[in-house]
């Protein structure tokens, strides 16, 4: 045994088990055990949390669109991992679609890691995607390092990734259960979306509820409905990504209650933001599923509270502001994406506190469950002995006003200015290096490309 070369301590200090006094040893990066607050040894470095700040295991956000290569200009490797640092992220996973070439061959993924490679500030891994026709892809992909498998089941917003259907998936999931690969969803169909955009093609683009009326929860429930068929004749792994409908949590909760291997995800713009507040012209706030009314909001709430929703991610998901059409205020023609990387923390921090719940279940949402979706849970998502000494110190009490100075994503704009936002990121480290300090980063990259195995 080698005796630590860094102790991280602090008077609250999240383990697997309790939020308590304790001392962090890390020897060669890695955690090597978590002892009493007063158990420093002599001759390493010590690092000390002010007594009201939280000592974390870094948040791990398994749905961030990084676009490259191809898209570069919509975020990028450099930008998307330095914004993630500054939020406390240590790992993320990127989607398979949105760069180009997408991710769904092995030579997309060899261009995407390519990409990467001495531009990470934090870890990063990879899903790969289905779309039709690459079922033969599935394996060569999965043994070249994906974490697991995306599909959409309505268009994606990009012609290089097109959705799949019944007939697809039923070609597709049967090969993901052989290899025990998770398919992770898009939940929306398209039909009841047609019908919607047909109904209100008179009405107005620049206003929010048009483009609310055009998105309808029936879409969300036909294709959570369709999964959990699917899921039931397959034995496939299913994820469902960005969940926003409420009317689907009833059956979600009973396909669970049956042991069907499905597992749910929602964003802190749908926990956040309500329909009824935003302005009419207000694009930033256009996402896929979009955000739905206060009453929805706290239907989620309830779901995440009981542990019929599993975690909490961004779906980070950028582009340049004038694909946003801001001037025009057209919600029907602008790109559909919220930005917040840097900002899942605080936003579900002071929004859960709000509601109750303590630092204990903001760790399971932010960082273990997220963790353990993917399979990095050995190393990511807790402190615990053997683990990576990924770690975040921040103050719950702290406020701050959301700037555009302050962002760190390549693209500013975003919902979330002009918020007020508790919970201030003070460090970050990532195996036990510091790569963020109070604003500053103070490190050179440091982030590892990490491959499934």
């Amino acid at each position: 045994m080698h005796p630590p070369d860094l102790v991280i301590r602090g008077r609250r200090v999240v383990t697997e088990n309790s939020v308590a006094p304790a001392s962090v040893h890390i020897t060669r990066g890695y955690i090597s055990s978590v002892s009493i607050f007063e158990d420093v040894p002599s001759g390493c470095d010590l690092v000390e949390a002010a007594p009201e700040s939280i000592v974390m295991p870094g948040l791990v956000d398994t749905h961030v669109h990084v676009n490259e290569p191809g898209r570069t200009e919509w975020e990028g490797f450099e930008t998307a991992t330095r914004a993630a640092a500054a939020g406390g992220v240590t790992t993320i996973v990127d989607m398979p679609l949105n760069s180009i070439p997408a991710t769904t061959a092995v030579a997309g993924l060899e261009k995407k890691l390519e990409a990467a490679r001495d531009k990470l500030h934090v870890d990063a891994a990879f899903w790969g995607g289905v779309v039709p026709g690459n079922t033969g892809e599935l394996a060569r992909l999965w043994d070249a390092g994906v974490v697991g498998f995306k599909c959409f089941l309505i268009h994606s917003g990009v012609d290089e990734f097109p959705n799949v259907t019944e007939p697809d998936l039923r070609e597709a999931m049967p090969e993901l259960a052989r290899l025990g690969a998770m398919l992770i969803v898009h939940a929306e169909v398209p039909g009841p979306v047609e019908a919607c955009c047909q109904a209100i093609e008179r009405l107005s683009s620049r206003s929010y509820e048009t483009f609310l009326r055009s998105r309808p929860r029936e879409a969300e429930n036909q294709a959570i409905e369709l999964m959990i068929k699917l899921a039931r004749e397959t034995g496939c792994r299913i994820h469902i990504v960005h969940h926003c409908s409420a009317d689907a949590l009833p059956m979600l909760r009973r396909a669970k209650s049956f042991g069907l291997p499905i597992t749910v995800e929602t964003c802190p713009h749908y926990l956040h933001f309500a329909a009824e507040r935003i302005p009419d012209g207000a694009t930033e706030f256009k996402c896929c599923p979009p955000i739905r009314e206060r009453e929805n909001r706290q239907e989620l709430w309830d779901a995440l509270g009981d542990g019929m929703i599993d975690f909490v991610v961004s779906d980070h998901s950028p582009c340049p502001p004038e694909m946003k059409l801001r001037a025009q205020g057209d919600f029907m023609n602008a790109w559909g994406g919220i930005s917040s990387l840097q900002l899942r923390l605080p936003i579900i921090w002071t929004d859960g506190r709000a509601r109750g719940f303590t630092i204990d279940r903001i760790t399971e949402w932010l960082s273990r469950g997220p963790a353990r979706q993917v399979g990095l849970d050995q190393l990511k998502g807790s402190i615990k002995p053997g683990a990576d000494a990924d770690i975040v110190i921040w103050n719950p009490d702290a406020e701050f006003r959301v700037t555009h100075e302050m962002i760190h994503h390549r693209h500013k704009l975003t919902p979330y200015v002009g918020e007020t936002l508790s919970g201030v990121v003070e460090k970050t480290f990532l195996r036990g290096q510091m790569v963020y300090d109070g604003g500053e980063f103070v490190s050179e990259r440091q982030g590892r490309i990490i491959l499934r195995g």
